[in-house]
Formats: structure tokens, sequence, C-alpha cells
């Protein structure tokens, strides 16, 4: 019996053997594709990275939780018009942006603005997602001469707002598991990717009425979340939206507004849209009953309104 169980560990440890050299290949290839994506500009703040791309009017694309500037081109692919160029930052704690000793929504602003002083731009138009929606409000109200118009999606509870509403789809617990290291989630990745999408609340209800694009969206939205060790510290940050030392009026915000929100999003509130919505003078809000945290099935409408929005406030550059 000893000597039968010699081959099947040889297997075994052949097996974990090649496992590994996979996973080391694939995390280096992550690694390296996510640098040579990015640009770094240094600012007193310290330095921002961010990725750009498509021509036109500049539009910065701020990304949600777990994200960096790989997820903020995501987004701007998805729902920006042609006519645009667009330059995606990494918040901080997010590849190529180290944490700073000053880490608040407030600080993010301002950094925000030292790299748009860095790329020569004046004005710019704002996309955000989720947590990248309270820097970009305060951004607004911190320097309003600097901000044309925002569009906002799916947005992130913020102070004066707690997160008590949520009703994550996972349990918090299974959150941690999967982005305490970079394995767990490569191994999801890599042999059962579908498992991975009700963590960003596209549950099969809503992944039936995808189109195909909607599809290749998500599947890009879970692979950009490695390496996950590159976002730990701004995963953990994300509390800084809801600390009540900077809080955010959205009734001081002067720019054309658009907001975008699904009634059933469970990762973030649409009472936090509904607020904001009602605390902006002039807001547009375009709220759908269903599509979730990534507003799958109503890419299209939203790329639409959001043209027809940007045409409204921009038309002279978006011509």
């Amino acid at each position: 019996m000893r000597r039968a169980r010699w081959p099947l560990l040889l297997v075994i440890g052949a097996a974990l053997a090649s496992l590994g050299w996979v996973y080391l290949r694939d995390m280096r290839a992550i690694a390296a594709q996510l640098a040579d994506n990015a640009r770094v500009i240094e600012t007193n703040l310290g330095p921002v990275a961010y990725a750009t791309g498509g021509q036109g009017v500049p539009v910065l694309a701020i990304h949600g939780a777990g994200g960096g500037h790989d997820q903020g081109r995501l987004l701007a692919r998805a729902f920006l018009p042609d006519g645009y160029r667009w330059i995606a930052p990494s918040r901080f704690g997010y590849p190529g942006s180290p944490m700073p000793d000053e880490p608040s929504t407030a600080a993010q602003a301002d950094a925000f603005a030292k790299l748009l002083d860095g790329l020569g731009i004046e004005r710019v138009t704002i996309i955000a997602m989720s947590g990248g929606v309270p820097p970009a409000l305060q951004l607004a109200l911190r320097h309003p001469d600097r901000v044309q118009a925002l569009v906002l999606l799916s947005l992130a509870p913020y102070a004066p707002l707690t997160a008590e509403e949520q009703e994550l789809p996972v349990p918090i617990w299974l959150y941690d598991a999967l982005f305490a290291t970079d394995l767990p989630l490569w191994v999801l990745t890599r042999l059962a990717p579908g498992t991975l999408a009700p963590i960003f609340d596209a549950r099969p209800e809503l992944t039936v009425q995808m189109s195909a694009s909607e599809a290749d969206f998500l599947d890009a939205m879970i692979a950009a979340f490695l390496p996950v060790t590159q976002r730990r510290a701004g995963l953990a940050n994300e509390g800084a939206a809801i600390d009540p030392a900077h809080p955010i009026d959205p009734t001081q915000v002067g720019a054309p507004v658009l907001i975008v929100h699904a009634g059933d999003d469970r990762l973030t509130p649409v009472a936090t849209a509904r607020f904001t919505a009602e605390g902006i003078p002039g807001a547009e809000a375009l709220i759908f009953d269903t599509g979730g945290h990534l507003l799958l099935g109503h890419h299209t409408e939203v790329r639409q309104r959001i043209a027809a929005f940007l045409a409204i406030h921009l038309p002279a550059q978006a011509e």
C-alpha cells in the first residue's frame, strides 16, 4: 500500500507544480500589462497612475471599488460615445497610485485636480461609477471651475449617508476570503468564472438578459480585479466616502449632472441616487427597476442617454 501511494503522490506533486507555474506566469503577465497600460504623473499628494485613450473632449473616468485605471478604461469604453478623450486614473490604493497619509475623498479630488494640471487640462467632464462617485462630487465641490458636467452611475453612499441599506449578494466573509490573496480569485477566474458573477451583483435573473457586449463587460470587470493584492489598500479605504469629517453636500454642486442607478442594486442602495438627484439643482435621473449594480440589460439605453446629455451640455466640443 505504501509503495502504491508514491506514484499518486508524485502525480499530485507534479500537478500542483504545474498549477503553481501557470499561476505565477499569469500573475506576472497581468502585472506587466497593468504597468504597460498606465502612465504616471507625480503630484504633491503622491504619484497618480492613469490610462488614456480616444480623441476629443477630455473626460475623467473614475472607477469603483476594487478597480483601478484598467476598470476606468472599461467604464469609459462601455458608456462613452465617440468624440471624447478619456483619462482613467487609479484612485488611492489602487494600481500605480499608492495610499497617501491623507486618503480622504477630498484629498483624492485634489489629487485629480493635480493630475489635470499635469495633463494641461483646464476643464473636464466626469463619468464615475460606484465608489468613484464620492471623489467625483468632491472634485465638483472643491474645484468647480474644473468640472463641466458629471455622469454618475450606481452611486456609492457618502457622508452624510451610510451604507446601512446594502444587501450584499454574498456574505462579507466570502469577500474577505476571496480578496485576501491573489490565488483564490485566480483559481475561480481560471476554473469557474461564472461563480464570481454574483459578487458583482450580476445575478442569474440579470445575466439572462445581457447583450453580448454586456457579457464581455462583465467578464472584463471580473478579470480586472486581479491582481487583488494591488487593490487591497484601496478596498480597505472605501469607507473614506462615509467619513463624517469629509461630508458631501450635493446642494452645492453647480455643474450639470446625470444620475443613473438601478432600483435592485444590492451593492450600492438606490437611496443614494435619489438623495443626490433631489439635492443637486437641475440634476437628471434615470432609475431602472432592474439591472443590478452593473446596469445589465440597459447599457445601450444608458449610452444613448449619456450621449444626449453630453451633446446638450458640451455641444460645441462634442460636434
